[in-house]
């Protein structure tokens, strides 16, 4: 582990939600102790498919501590096959979003577990550790928090029907998080926040994987009275996406596709942001808004190249410690 000892030691939370964060994440693994990495998931995405509960971010990211997710795709079990699916479309014809064979043990037993009253963030921790996974797996909330995308022709969709069924190809006029108001985080989420010595905001995109983490109740006020640094890696280089359609929600909001966009919504937040050497000339105008900045290759198609972003961002958050 090439990273400085007192980093080791150190507890890393991590707010996090799709492909862009399991990236990321199964770097910072490479790196640091599992054991000492919390994940603290999306669940705005879950839905309900053929009866069944799915939460998509949690999956991910239990997929890939486990070390069973496809390198390339992210999401799903490597090697999966999809005769279940196959069939369920003789009573699902219009079935669209995709399962495999072994993607559907993990959500019968979810489900089953729910129906008997467990609450999610227990079921959780139980298909984690069946899966190995060595880190501490929160989802965001046991209270249901849906996303919704609200097109420009006045369509509400759920965040997997625009996303998947639709491809992302409707113009988003603005995104809300339904139930969030009253949800509460779940148990142990405000004190990975408060107990952290380095808190993590991975790749994700920020309206769909981080918003609908941050608007909890509690959660804010945990994240203003932190004692650790927090440290963004940025989900656009170039004046793209890395991944999926935040270019045209940081449009749609008046914001620059940009770190400059990034930093923009998470305004009084962040304390560093790791960009993209094809972003280094905007470093001037980050250090402006009192950011500490670091560059790198933030593309994370290997597992190389994700050790080599989480080592970049922890060394800056190992920097920004020292300062405080």
């Amino acid at each position: 582990m090439n990273v400085p000892v007192a980093l080791r030691r150190a507890r890393v939370t991590a707010l996090a939600g799709g492909v862009g964060a399991a990236r990321l994440i199964r770097g910072v693994v490479r790196l640091l102790p599992p054991r000492s990495l919390t994940l603290v998931v999306n669940t705005g995405d879950d839905e309900e498919f053929y009866g069944l509960h799915v939460s998509p971010d949690v999956d991910t990211m239990i997929y890939t501590l486990g070390g069973v997710a496809p390198p390339g795709r992210g999401w799903g079990i490597a090697g999966d096959s999809s005769r279940v699916l196959g069939a369920l479309r003789r009573f699902y014809p219009q079935a669209w979003f995709q399962l495999g064979d072994l993607d559907f043990a993990t959500h019968i037993r979810r489900s089953q577990l729910l129906r008997d009253g467990s609450r999610l963030h227990v079921v959780t921790a139980e298909l984690a550790r069946s899966y190995g996974v060595e880190s501490t797996i929160l989802p965001m909330s046991n209270d249901p928090v849906r996303t919704v995308v609200e097109t420009r022709s006045g369509v509400r969709l759920s965040f997997q029907q625009y996303f998947v069924r639709r491809k992302a190809r409707d113009s988003v006029r603005r995104i809300l998080y339904r139930g969030q108001r009253d949800a509460a985080p779940t148990p142990g989420v405000l004190e990975a926040i408060r107990s952290a010595d380095l808190l993590l905001l991975p790749p994700s995109n920020p309206f769909t994987s981080i918003l609908p983490i941050l608007g909890l109740r509690g959660v804010g006020r945990a994240l203003r009275e932190r004692r650790a640094p927090l440290v963004a890696v940025s989900p656009v280089a170039g004046g793209r996406a890395v991944r999926g359609p935040l270019g045209g929600m940081l449009r749609g909001r008046g914001l620059p596709v940009s770190p400059l966009g990034i930093a923009s919504v998470y305004r009084g937040l962040v304390d560093g942001i790791v960009i993209d050497a094809a972003d280094e000339r905007l470093v001037p105008r980050l250090e402006h808004q009192g950011l500490a900045v670091a560059v790198t290759d933030v593309r994370m198609d290997t597992l190389a190249r994700s050790v080599a972003v989480a080592r970049v961002a922890l060394d800056l958050g190992q920097a920004l410690r020292r300062r405080r």
